[in-house]
């Protein structure tokens, strides 16, 4: 995530977590509500920002960048 500590999240009944590499998480599961709400839970720990592009994104997500402070 970025962070200094681990961030832990439980799967709940369902749902399972796959990282096939290290910057990408993989979540899958029988109901598409539920592996929605995790996707979303997970990504609310470290929503994408505009200007440096950090951040979780879902795959195929384009986040506009923004120009930062100009001298």
């Amino acid at each position: 995530m970025g962070y200094s500590h681990q961030v832990q999240i439980e799967a709940p009944e369902g749902i399972e977590f796959e990282v096939p590499v290290p910057t990408q998480v993989v979540v899958r599961g029988i109901d598409k509500q539920a592996v929605g709400e995790i996707a979303a839970r997970i990504r609310k720990v470290r929503p994408p920002e505009p200007y440096k592009g950090k951040g979780i994104r879902y795959e195929g997500e384009h986040v506009a960048r923004k120009v930062g402070k100009r001298a």
